[in-house]
């Protein structure tokens, strides 16, 4: 492909996302659009006050930019939490390094590219993208130690940047464990593969075993159900109503068929924290049947459930295994009923089937790279070669059409990874994303790049790696010759991904089938939508690491990058600011992958950098770069132990020194108190329940478990559940139902 044919596939995008930028620009302002652009939370705020007419709605404006670059990381953290800034870092942190990049190889590797080689130009619209590369720089030339010389600037400058983000994202992290300083999940510790007895239930056990073994730190707990236990604590809120306006329309219930039974044969919760402790015991012995072998255990203080937690609790190494719990809406419940001894064939099952999805997706690859090849199009489809006569169809179909059709088989990738992680059975569902942009980062590295830069033929991109004396060198023929793709998929995937995701397509005709197709008059209540870290994080660091691979190759992808890098922070600040709810929060574990892609793509390189001046005949720029692969390594290495310990484990010293803290100013008890309902694992659909008593509310939305209390304030007390008024008419029908 020429200068003109990227210069088309350039042209298509930037229209293409100016369009789409101005027309959201214009959506947004709409009253009806709030929910969409605004969140559940937003919406009822932003439309209050924007019902009139005006003019202005409907002009494009660039407001929203100049307000999402003015926000603050104090806003982000409010608006999103550590790990929204976290993956902002992410994005700013990319910007930087290829800024330092582009102003290093467009001004001084380019032209040695371009004039490496004694020939004639052409006109530059008609030059060949190939000629802007490392392979026309011809072999033994002396300009390969400027290319030495760039890769050490470039290298150099991103591990200096790598290592303050890393200080600073660790600092982050633990001042938000100190700041969150009543989370229950520092207290709480949970219990799996609990030994089965026919004596005793599992619940007797879990109580029988930590008061002997952990008597002095021991608080109670609380078991895991099977998820066939949902009806059944809805029944018994449902008998909770009952009793508390039982003089009112008891009678009118008798014959109802939710209740079971008469208004005096059951027993109403009371606000004290017992009583949810013993509700295990009351009412349904049935429940022992339906319990899991699984518990969460509180304890009196974070260092206790902290050793609990990583010490081994007993000789069998498969028993009474012990984890911290995740925050109770990070908790995914479901997995929670996993017997432990399946987890091991489960991951190993899931490994299999993402390797098998993997190769796989090799023949839509293939079917890709076949785009790029007019002959081989003319001849399996002799119809096209009317069509193929056209330039700008040429251009078209070899600059724009390839990216856009690999981009469309891609959207299957994340919601394909995600079911297989959960089906790994991860305990919390930061985890669950977590393991979902690993995979999806492993899957778009090897099919969108290594697959992809290998040869046409399946059989010969599997050959690459099966001899490995030769990948080096393999590799260093292959990768300059995909500059061109690569250039243009960076555009496509990501200028209009960018586009897409500021639009929210797929919201926006939710909201107008549900406004203007069904003609409802209130707001969707579809949930809030929650970041989806599985799909951007490994796409940002797939750029990333085209940055770093076709920095010295093909320099002319930098400035792509670079835009992309800028917009995509305008767009993901926006995002979390207006759209996107924090419903749970890692910590910011999402920032070690980003460190170990950012090595793992500077190593590959540096390797690829030394094949290519072996093949070119500079052995000595070849062997001037082993020593910054050692450097690499051993800077890699130092980072893992001293600031990746903090993400794996909370520091004992800060923990213990919260609890000192508690325990000075007295409000342990308190936290004490709290804990034994702070973890919700039901959720309590009927709406009248949230009317007739006062409850922690447990709304499920988009698989995530959040519980609401009522009352904020963590210092008072929960109504008794007596409802003055009654309920309506309309809610007596809805509890007929």
């Amino acid at each position: 492909m020429d200068i003109a044919g990227l210069l088309t596939s350039a042209g298509i995008n930037i229209g293409l996302c100016l369009v789409l930028l101005s027309l959201y620009s214009v959506l947004r302002k709409q009253p009806s659009n709030a929910c969409v652009y605004f969140g559940q939370r937003l919406a009822q705020l932003q439309s209050k006050g924007r019902d009139h007419f005006s003019f202005d709605r409907f002009v494009p404006s660039p407001r929203w930019i100049v307000k999402a670059w003015e926000a603050s990381e104090e806003e982000i953290l409010a608006c999103g939490g550590l790990d929204a800034a976290v993956f902002l870092r992410i994005v700013v942190c990319s910007r930087r390094i290829f800024s330092i990049a582009a102003v290093i190889c467009i001004p001084f590797v380019l032209p040695l590219n371009y004039f490496g080689k004694e020939m004639r130009h052409r006109h530059i619209p008609s030059e060949s993208l190939d000629v802007f590369t490392i392979g026309n720089v011809k072999e033994g030339s002396k300009w390969f130690w400027a290319h030495c010389l760039a890769l050490y600037v470039i290298s150099c400058s991103a591990c200096v940047l790598l290592y303050f983000e890393y200080k600073n994202i660790t600092k982050m992290r633990l001042e938000h464990i100190v700041g969150s300083s009543l989370n229950p999940s520092y207290f709480t510790i949970l219990v799996r593969a609990i030994p089965s007895s026919a004596e005793e239930s599992c619940s007797d056990s879990v109580k029988n075993f930590f008061t002997r073994y952990h008597a002095s730190s021991y608080l109670s707990h609380q078991m895991v159900y099977r998820s066939g236990t949902v009806q059944k604590l809805m029944d018994d809120a449902s008998k909770i109503i009952k009793c508390t306006s039982t003089e009112q329309f008891g009678s009118y219930l008798k014959g109802c068929g939710l209740c079971g039974g008469a208004a005096h044969s059951f027993k109403v919760l009371s606000s004290e924290p017992e009583s949810v402790r013993s509700r295990n015991e009351m009412v349904n012995p049935e429940l022992r049947d339906k319990e899991c072998a699984a518990a969460l255990v509180f304890f009196k203080t974070r260092y206790a459930a902290l050793v609990a937690s990583q010490v081994l609790q007993s000789a069998n190494p498969m028993s009474w295994v012990t984890d911290l719990a995740p925050e109770p809406h990070d908790v995914y419940w479901k997995n929670l009923s996993i017997p432990y001894r399946q987890l091991w064939v489960r991951r190993i099952a899931t490994l299999l089937a993402s390797i098998g999805f993997m190769i796989l997706f090799i023949v839509p690859v293939t079917f890709v790279q076949g785009l790029l090849h007019l002959e081989q199009l003319q001849r399996r489809f002799p119809f096209l070669r009317g069509v193929l006569k056209s330039k700008f169809m040429v251009r078209l179909i070899t600059g724009y059409l390839p990216s856009v059709v690999l981009m469309l088989f891609l959207y299957a990738v994340p919601p394909t990874m995600m079911m297989f992680s959960t089906i790994e059975g991860p305990i919390s569902r930061s985890c669950r994303k977590k393991s979902a942009s690993v995979k999806v980062l492993y899957f778009l590295i090897w099919n969108v790049f290594f697959v992809y830069v290998s040869s046409a033929k399946v059989l010969e991109r599997l050959g690459l790696f099966s001899s490995p004396k030769d990948m080096t060198a393999q590799l260093a023929t292959a990768v300059p010759g995909q500059a061109t793709f690569f250039m243009t998929y960076v555009l496509t995937s990501g200028w209009a991904s960018l586009a897409s995701e500021i639009m929210q397509p797929y919201g926006l005709l939710c909201n107008f089938v549900y406004k203007y197709i069904l003609r409802k008059k209130d707001e969707p209540s579809n949930g809030t939508l929650s970041f989806p870290y599985h799909t951007e994080i490994p796409r940002v660091l797939l750029f990333g690491f085209l940055g770093f691979t076709y920095s010295l190759m093909a320099p002319l992808i930098l400035p792509f990058l670079l835009v992309y890098f800028f917009l995509a922070s305008l767009v993901y600040r926006n995002q979390i600011l207006n759209v996107y709810v924090t419903k749970y929060e890692s910590g910011g574990q999402f920032w070690p992958i980003m460190h170990n892609t950012t090595i793992f793509s500077l190593v590959l390189t540096q390797v690829i950098a030394i094949g290519v001046f072996g093949l070119k005949r500079s052995t000595v720029a070849a062997a001037f770069t082993v020593p910054l692969i050692i450097f690499t390594l051993l800077f890699n290495e130092y980072c893992r132990q001293r600031f990746h310990p903090v993400f794996k484990d909370n520091a004992a010293q800060v923990l213990m020194e919260m609890d000192r803290k508690d325990e000075q100013c007295g409000s342990m008890e308190a936290i004490h108190k709290q804990l034994p309902s702070a973890y919700c694992q039901f959720a309590y659909t009927p709406n009248i329940l949230r009317k007739a008593v006062s409850l922690n509310l447990c709304k499920d939305e988009d698989d995530v478990s959040i519980c609401i209390p009522e009352d904020t304030n963590p210092g008072s007390k929960p109504a008794q559940g007596n409802d003055s008024r009654g309920p309506s008419s309309m809610e007596i029908e809805e509890l007929k139902k």
